[in-house]
């Protein structure tokens, strides 16, 4: 195996059978008769990956896509029913927090016995400790067993185990979004520190901002297959079609791997094949914009503004700018709700709102109609690139449909002579007598 590789998953295969009742088990076990009774579940169907040394890795999904599983895999926890994994590297996983702790303990005698699983002598522990303690910070509570914990407590010390006891490879499912706010502050700066390390970490989460902040790469997962994997972002926009049901599979014998040339593919039509509204893209226009939906409406136009009302795509720092689309109802149409989000150029989405959740429009349209829509606010974020999406979407007997959606249409360039701390700017007035 290749030392610059930490982790290399081969065509793994996970099958679980299951029995209508206990009883089928037990046939099933005894071989009782030609019947089988059982039937099976693919949780994982032919799954490869490469993670190299030092990277950080995103794994994506909806919910049973075989996230967790192919992580246990990885770690140990389950084998496969088919495929290899190699691993190269001592682990820490962060599964199923608080897993392989004996209930019966202490908080003391836990550290101990998930730092000899993991490979640690009892020296090493014992150097360890302190720092594990005062990550956990959960007082005299870690002298008491851990079947009395609050939950809070629980995940802060099987936390602190995880993270510091110096692994190679860090495994991390839906674990950083636990605990109180400043416990999670604490988990993401122990995140940051690892990246800096060159640590090697594989990362599954449903907190989208996260995946896109800190992962190399993602890999998505869908009903155990995988779909694809590459930019963070392009991956992202893809699990959002998944979401709404709206993703197109390629052709039976196409790759099924999202390279750079089938997502630009993808990108310039609809579900229905036909080209996007942008004709000869200007400047400001992203010509190989993610576009689906059912085209029940369909955005025709759009485009920013500025205090002044001249189409811009730089808008200063602190001034009024408005977000103009119109759209055209190809079917009538009970409520139809619109959007926009502004995301960073890394895919992190910053702000945004709609029509539903300002309540400014909640009424039903007739096919035909045409609707000019305007979103007027002040410009405060940093300034720096960011990128503009539209959306029309509704319901339809309780269910979520996505009309038309056009992910980054738009570039939008923000001028400022003075940035402040993160995303936007608080516009502090400051007095120092």
């Amino acid at each position: 195996m290749d030392q610059n590789i930490a982790i290399q998953v081969t065509d793994i295969e996970k099958v679980y059978k299951l029995y209508e009742k206990p009883s089928d088990r037990i046939k099933d076990a005894l071989g009782f008769g030609r019947k089988c009774h059982h039937t099976k579940h693919h949780a994982l169907k032919g799954i490869s990956m490469t993670i190299r040394q030092g990277e950080c890795v995103g794994i994506i999904g909806t919910n049973g896509s075989g996230k967790s599983t192919i992580l246990k895999i990885i770690t140990g926890v389950l084998s496969p029913t088919k495929g290899s994994v190699t691993v190269n590297g001592r682990i820490s996983a962060l599964l199923e927090l608080g897993a392989g702790f004996n209930m019966e303990y202490n908080g003391i005698e836990n550290i101990y016995l998930n730092g000899t699983m993991i490979g640690f002598s009892e020296k090493e522990i014992d150097e360890k400790l302190d720092a594990i303690l005062e990550f956990a910070d959960i007082g005299e509570y870690v002298y008491q067993p851990v079947k009395t914990y609050s939950s809070g407590m629980f995940v802060r010390l099987a936390f602190a185990v995880a993270i510091n006891i110096d692994p190679e490879i860090l495994i991390v499912d839906e674990a950083l979004s636990v605990g109180d706010v400043f416990f999670q502050a604490k988990c993401y700066h122990k995140f940051e520190e690892f990246k800096q390390m060159g640590k090697t970490i594989v990362f599954v989460s449903h907190d989208l901002s996260s995946i896109s902040k800190y992962c190399d790469r993602v890999v998505l997962l869908n009903q155990g297959e995988k779909l694809g994997e590459g930019d963070p972002k392009k991956m992202i926009d893809t699990y959002k079609q998944v979401l709404v049901g709206q993703y197109v599979a390629p052709e039976a014998g196409e790759d099924r791997l999202l390279d750079d040339e089938q997502l630009r593919e993808m990108a310039a039509k609809g579900i229905d094949g036909s080209k996007h509204p942008v004709g000869n893209a200007k400047a400001d226009e992203n010509p190989e914009l993610l576009e689906y939906g059912s085209k029940k409406a369909v955005i025709t136009e759009y485009y920013v503004t500025d205090d002044k009302g001249n189409r811009t795509s730089a808008i200063l720092k602190g001034s009024k700018f408005t977000i103009h689309m119109k759209v055209e109802m190809m079917e009538k149409l009970q409520a139809p709700i619109f959007a926009f989000t502004i995301k960073n150029v890394k895919g992190t989405e910053i702000t945004g709102t709609n029509t539903m959740f300002e309540k400014t429009f909640l009424e039903s349209v007739e096919a035909g109609e045409v609707k000019e829509i305007t979103f007027t606010q002040q410009m405060d974020l940093q300034g720096g690139d960011y990128l503009l999406s539209l959306g029309v979407t509704g319901y339809e007997d309780n269910d979520f449909t996505v009309y038309h959606r056009l992910y980054d249409v738009l570039s939008v360039t923000v001028i400022s002579d003075k940035d402040t701390v993160g995303f936007y700017d608080m516009n502090s007035v400051i007095e120092v007598k």
